[in-house]
């Protein structure tokens, strides 16, 4: 019998995702505190586009869409002149992330992880933010994305 295996699984290798490239999947945000939490997406200092997160709701963010939203192409360089691309120019290194801002919290307090990265919202499926009552400030916990093998 051609094409018969005893181990039927060799299609799974084909199948499982790539982790270096970025996933369409996106991550599903969770506010899990006791006060709304702001979701601004930044490149650099940047701010871009903030959602505010009210206390057990969620938001799915994908890292694909974000960084074509908001890395500008390499075509658009601060050398072309115009002042458009003066006021839009970003480092190369500069990367879109997404900081976790709690909105009704004690600004002196620092937190644990205060931003997400798109290498976060590609690897995790699910991000968890919660108020830490020990320390008085709000915590990032991640699930990691599942594999399909």
């Amino acid at each position: 019998m051609r094409g018969f295996s005893i181990f039927p699984l060799g299609g799974c290798f084909d199948g499982c995702r790539d982790h270096t490239q970025t996933s369409g999947f996106g991550s599903r945000i969770w506010n899990l505190s006791d006060r709304p939490v702001e979701l601004q997406i930044r490149v650099g200092s940047i701010l871009k586009k903030v959602h505010t997160l009210k206390p057990g709701s969620s938001k799915r963010l994908k890292c694909k869409s974000i960084y074509k939203a908001y890395m500008p192409g390499r075509s658009g360089s601060a050398t072309t002149g115009s002042m458009k691309s003066l006021l839009y120019y970003y480092d190369e290194t500069c990367q879109p992330y997404i900081w976790v801002h709690d909105t009704g919290g004690d600004f002196s307090r620092m937190v644990k992880q205060q931003y997400i990265s798109l290498e976060d919202l590609r690897d995790y499926s699910e991000i968890r933010i919660f108020r830490d009552h020990q320390r008085g400030c709000i915590s990032v916990r991640k699930k990691p994305r599942p594999d399909v093998c």
